[in-house]
């Protein structure tokens, strides 16, 4: 079927041409290809032209988008550019599958004015997992590097805004997203993994001390000038110090201000809450308040793992309260006579595995012990003793010739060094010597690790295999500052570090549900992901934008996370709009 032009000449002269709508068939008696008229248009000066339009645009109701625009625009069509789609699709889709979107937007409901702050705070969640970088360089990354639906650009004025927001309905959005993650994941018995870390910041002075309340916020109305015995860390209810402040270090800079950044984590690995406080809180505090914010939360049972660092008696007791438990690593060389009783008691180990062996002791009936054996943990710790101890002999080898000042010297030159001056032993008369006893108990230790634990119906097993997923929390940790650029932190402002700490703990929530669903690292989802792109072509009658074909590695992600493919067409732009 075609448009066919036929041309005559009157006879006077003057040529004219009809337009008809032709089809050739086959006529087999013949066999030869018949014309047939369908339908004649008339004289082509006199065509109606509108009713040809309305043909046109009836017909290509049955096309693909594409397709129509591509044939009624012929061979004009350009390429305007591409963008990657498909990791930013896949974050929108598990973003919006856990709710946040509406939960912001309901939150926004409240709020006057139209910024379009839960597609910008989604924008910089993505590109905290995509393409870390600064709030500046992330405005120009949405809006001219990515495609995001629903955002086609932004400004960093209006990212430090939604940041602004952001803060302001933390404590809302934390509580929604819990609900949302725990029904996701059927979350019936939540066991709950809490540590710690620090991230520094590069100035030279830290911030001016305020006052501030037991969970770290500043106090309204107070400078700070009187509370300056806040600075130790203290259990004051009351304290005064900076947000940016000298503290004890887990990132070894301890020249540098810093603040301190907890996180609870799900057995899973899925990240359920973050905090901040600042950089001089100690660790005591840090745990009452996690005990605190979660006990309103609505959860069967909580059991709370976390590390040696967690074992003081006031911080057991206090998340005993209510029918909560706990699992805490204890320091083996401890001077607690109950340490001390549950390594001296006998008793047979359990295999668990491949590298771990368990062995419960009694020790007192509130509480119970869990023996812990990793015999590759105990090769590599005896490694590094001989090691060590090989080091220490040649440091003191010939020192019983010294003179009496140059052998204190050495002394005080070892002690300085912890993992050497264990080892070392000074006899009456002021002489250096290896300290064998302490070798042969420190190869006791070898490989253990000691766990305390107050429910009374975990097995042994659960407890070690509870704890030995606390390297959850360890890898978040990493991924946050190796994967979405957690330091450095370009932000002054208290209420944007907070924002910005809320940003990589919802870039890590997104991650990590997609990484237990289809079970592949980021990395590798991340890179197949960003091969899927948006291109955008115009022509003569409009501008269109479709995706690629996906590939197979591409299509099989979208069918693990149950997530459907991005529409063919994403977006159509007639001429003249």
């Amino acid at each position: 079927m075609f448009l066919r032009e036929v041309k005559r000449q009157n006879r006077n002269g003057t040529r004219v041409s009809y337009l008809q709508l032709v089809h050739n068939d086959w006529d087999p008696a013949a066999r030869a290809a018949r014309t047939k008229i369908l339908y004649s248009f008339g004289r082509t000066d006199q065509v109606d032209t509108a009713a040809i339009e309305r043909l046109i645009v009836s017909l290509s109701r049955l096309l693909d988008p594409a397709a129509a625009l591509k044939a009624t625009a012929g061979s004009d069509l350009s390429l305007l550019g591409s963008r990657p789609l498909g990791g930013t699709d896949v974050l929108d889709g598990l973003w919006r599958r856990l709710g946040i979107d509406t939960v912001l937007n309901r939150l926004l409901a409240k709020r006057r004015g139209s910024a379009p702050f839960e597609r910008v705070l989604f924008g910089l969640v993505a590109n905290r997992a995509l393409a870390p970088s600064s709030k500046l360089a992330a405005a120009d990354w949405i809006s001219n590097d990515v495609h995001i639906d629903g955002l086609p650009e932004t400004s960093d004025d209006v990212c430090y805004r939604a940041m602004d927001w952001l803060h302001d309905v933390r404590e809302h959005l934390e509580r929604e997203v819990f609900a949302q993650v725990a029904n996701l994941l059927n979350l019936e018995v939540d066991l709950l993994f809490f540590d710690t870390t620090s991230t520094y910041f590069e100035l030279e002075d830290p911030d001016t001390p305020v006052d501030r309340d037991e969970h770290g916020q500043v106090v309204a109305g107070r400078d700070g000038k009187d509370g300056q015995d806040g600075q130790d860390g203290t259990d004051d209810e009351q304290s005064a110090a900076g947000f940016r402040t000298y503290g004890k270090s887990k990132d070894s800079r301890d020249d540098l201000p810093q603040i301190v950044i907890g996180m609870a984590v799900t057995r899973e690995g899925i990240p359920v809450r973050v905090w901040c406080w600042p950089g001089n809180t100690a660790d005591s505090k840090l745990i009452r308040q996690v005990r605190d914010d979660m006990r309103d939360w609505t959860l069967s049972k909580i059991v709370w793992v976390a590390d040696r660092g967690f074992s003081s008696q006031a911080n057991r007791r206090y998340l005993r309260r209510g029918e909560h438990t706990y699992i805490i690593g204890e320091k083996l060389r401890s001077d607690s006579p109950e340490i001390k009783t549950a390594l001296s008691r006998q008793g047979r180990y359990t295999t668990i595995g491949e590298n771990l062996r368990v062995k419960e002791v009694q020790v007192s009936d509130s509480e119970r012990f869990v023996i812990c054996h990793n015999p590759e943990a105990a090769e590599r710790d005896a490694h590094i003793r001989d090691r060590l101890v090989a080091q220490l002999d040649e440091l003191i080898a010939g020192s019983d010739k010294l003179p009496t000042m140059k052998r204190g010297e050495l002394r005080g030159k070892i002690s300085t060094k912890p993992g050497l001056n264990r080892y070392l032993r000074l006899t009456p008369g002021g002489l250096l010597r290896i300290d064998k006893a302490k070798i042969k108990t420190e190869a006791n230790l070898d490989g253990k690790y000691l766990l305390r634990c107050s429910d009374p119906h975990l097995s042994a097993t659960d407890i070690a295999l509870g704890y030995k997923q606390l390297l959850e929390v360890e890898r978040g940790w990493r991924d946050m500052k190796q994967i979405l650029d957690l330091r450095p932190v370009y932000h002054r402002l208290e209420e944007r570090i907070r924002a910005h700490v809320m940003l990589c703990w919802l870039a890590l929530l997104l991650i990590r549900i997609a990484e237990t669903t289809t079970g592949q690292t980021w990395h590798h989802i991340r890179r197949d992901l960003d091969r899927l792109h948006a291109v955008t072509f115009t022509g003569p009658t409009g501008t269109f934008r479709q995706r690629t074909d996906p590939t197979k590695p591409q299509t099989d992600l979208y069918a693990r996370l149950d997530l459907p493919l991005p529409k063919k067409i994403i977006e159509i732009t007639p001429a003249g709009r």
